[in-house]
């Protein structure tokens, strides 16, 4: 799955094995995001609550976090 964080960076977020990666992604380049980790329980509709929940705070007025197709 891919997000666009409020219109600042995308992340993708991948399930393996039993707990989720998370890699940004940045202009031919793709790392791992290390410090985000996101709990193995979450179920994959939760995802995008979830890093709204961690990255409301660079949210502007009328942004979002979106999953991108």
């Amino acid at each position: 799955m891919r997000f666009n964080i409020y219109g600042q960076f995308q992340l993708e977020v991948r399930r393996e094995n039993d707990s989720w990666e998370v890699y940004r992604l940045d202009p031919k380049k793709r790392r791992n995001e290390d410090e985000l980790l996101i709990p193995p329980t979450l179920q994959t509709e939760e995802v995008g609550t979830f890093l709204d929940d961690i990255y409301h705070e660079l949210s502007g007025h009328g942004q979002d976090v979106r999953m991108l197709s």
